[in-house]
C-alpha cells in the first residue's frame, strides 16, 4: 500500500515513513534510515519519523562501531558496543540476530565460551536457519567437548545445507562423541594424547603403585574393590597405549572391546614391568628379587 501511495504521490511523508519501517525491520537498516530522513524532508514535524530516524541512526552507528572494534582486536570494547546496540530496539529481530552472532564471536575471542553459546542460541531463537550462528555454536560445543549438542547442531545444519564440509564436520563430531563414551585411557594414566613412550611408562609406574591392591590391604572391602578396579584399568590403559597399533586404533575411535586387551592380567603385567619374577613386591618396605634395586616410599 505504501509503495502504491508513493508512486501516486512521491511526497507523501506517511507513505515514505511506512515504507521505511518495512525496510528497517527487514534487515535493511541503511535504506530504512534514508526513508525516515526523506519523510522528514517533506514533513519536518513528523514525530514518528523523527523517533525512528534517531533509533535507526544509533543502531547503525553502534553496529558499525562494534564491527570496527572487532576487526581491530578490541574485543572488550566491541562486546560493550554490541550489548548497547542490542538494547536499542528489541523489536528489530533481524538486526538483533546478527548482533547476537557478532557478540558471540567477540565472546569466543575473549574465552567466554558459554556466553558465546548463549548468544548463538539467542540468534537462532530469532532465525533458526542462521547458518553462521548454528555452525559457530556447533564449534563451541565441540571445543567444550559437548559432543552430543555438537552433533545435534551439525545434523540440523546438514538439513539446511547438504555440503561435504558439514558432512565431514558431522562425521568427526560423531566419532568424538563415540570416543567420549569409552574409558579414557589417557585420563586414567594422567597423560596427554601426545605423550611419548617414556612418559607412558612413567605414568603407568606411578598409577600402578598408587592403586596396587597390596597398598590397600588394610582398607575397607569397598575401598579394596575400588582400588582393584582402578589397578586393572591402569593395566588396560598401559596395554593399549604402549602398543603403537592398539594405540592408533584406539585414537581412531575403535571400540575398546575390539582392541584385544580384555584378558590382561594386571598383576602379571605389574611383575613384568618392575621385573619381579619371584612374585609381587613387598609394599611394607623396599622392593627385592631378580636383582632389582627399586625402592619406593609412599607418602
Amino acid at each position: 500500500i505504501a509503495i502504491s501511495i508513493m508512486q501516486s504521490n512521491s511526497t507523501n511523508a506517511d507513505a515514505i515513513y511506512v515504507r521505511g519501517l518495512t525496510l528497517y525491520y527487514s534487515d535493511n537498516l541503511d535504506k530504512g534510515l534514508l526513508h525516515f530522513e526523506r519523510a522528514l524532508q517533506f514533513d519536518p514535524d513528523h514525530k514518528k519519523a523523527k523517533v525512528m530516524r534517531i533509533k535507526a541512526k544509533q543502531l547503525k552507528e553502534r553496529k558499525e562501531k562494534g564491527n570496527e572494534l572487532f576487526k581491530s582486536g578490541k574485543f572488550k570494547d566491541a562486546q560493550l558496543v554490541y550489548t548497547e546496540a542490542l538494547a536499542l530496539d528489541p523489536l528489530n529481530k533481524d538486526i538483533n540476530s546478527k548482533l547476537y552472532y557478532n557478540r558471540a564471536l567477540v565472546n569466543s575471542k575473549l574465552g567466554n565460551i558459554r556466553e558465546a553459546i548463549t548468544d548463538c542460541t539467542c540468534a537462532l531463537d530469532i532465525n533458526e536457519k542462521y547458518m553462521k550462528a548454528l555452525l559457530q555454536r556447533a564449534r563451541l560445543h565441540y571445543n567444550l567437548e559437548n559432543f552430543e549438542e555438537c552433533v545435534k547442531d551439525y545434523e540440523k545444519a546438514l538439513k539446511f545445507e547438504k555440503t561435504m564440509e558439514i558432512k565431514n564436520l558431522l562425521k568427526d563430531a560423531k566419532l568424538q562423541l563415540k570416543k567420549s563414551k569409552r574409558k579414557d585411557y589417557y585420563k586414567i594414566l594422567g597423560i596427554g594424547k601426545q605423550a611419548s613412550d617414556e612418559e607412558i611408562k612413567k605414568a603407568y609406574r606411578k598409577r600402578a603403585l598408587v592403586h596396587h591392591p597390596d597398598r590397600h590391604a588394610n582398607s575397607t572391602d569397598e575401598e579394596k574393590k575400588e582400588q582393584e578396579r582402578k589397578f586393572k584399568e591402569v593395566g588396560e590403559a598401559y596395554t593399549v597405549l604402549s602398543d603403537p597399533v592398539k594405540k592408533s586404533r584406539y585414537d581412531n575411535g575403535y571400540d575398546i572391546e575390539d582392541l584385544d586387551q580384555s584378558d590382561v592380567d594386571p598383576q602379571q603385567m605389574f611383575r613384568q614391568f618392575f621385573q619381579f619374577p619371584g612374585g609381587d613386591p613387598n609394599f611394607g618396605g623396599g622392593f627385592g628379587g631378580g636383582g632389582s634395586n627399586f625402592s619406593f616410599r609412599f607418602g
